[in-house]
């Protein structure tokens, strides 16, 4: 049957500068891990981030230092399914980043909200 499957990746577009703080956060962070990335014939750069065997997240290489924001419109937040909540609390406080914590019955998980380097909302959910 034809039809949408899943999610299959979510990519976020910045300024070199930007982008290399964006992949040291999500791969020291929260866990993603650097892996192959195509050669487009665009010429296109930047890294693509894995979670297992998936890539998950692509970070794409735009413009000068100084590119403004692309506007999102209502696109509040990414989530990502995650294990070992003390560890990713424990990452998170070593590194200085705020988040807030929300406990919900259904399904039974707790979710970790945070913010990236380059303002994007981030959920991490951890399933009891």
């Amino acid at each position: 049957m034809a039809g949408v499957q899943g999610i299959d990746h979510v990519n976020l577009s910045a300024p070199a500068e930007l982008l290399e703080r964006v992949r040291r956060f999500y791969v020291d962070i929260i866990g993603l891990h650097e892996g192959p990335r195509p050669t487009f014939r665009s010429g296109s750069r930047g890294y693509w981030l894995y979670a297992g065997a998936e890539p998950v997240m692509h970070l794409t290489s735009r413009g000068g230092g100084e590119a403004a924001a692309q506007d999102t419109g209502w696109l509040d937040h990414i989530a990502f399914a995650c294990i070992d909540l003390p560890a990713m609390r424990a990452k998170l406080d070593a590194a200085g980043v705020p988040y807030r914590i929300d406990v919900v019955d259904m399904p039974p998980q707790v979710q970790v909200f945070l913010t990236d380097p380059a303002g994007v909302g981030v959920e991490l959910n951890f399933r009891h």
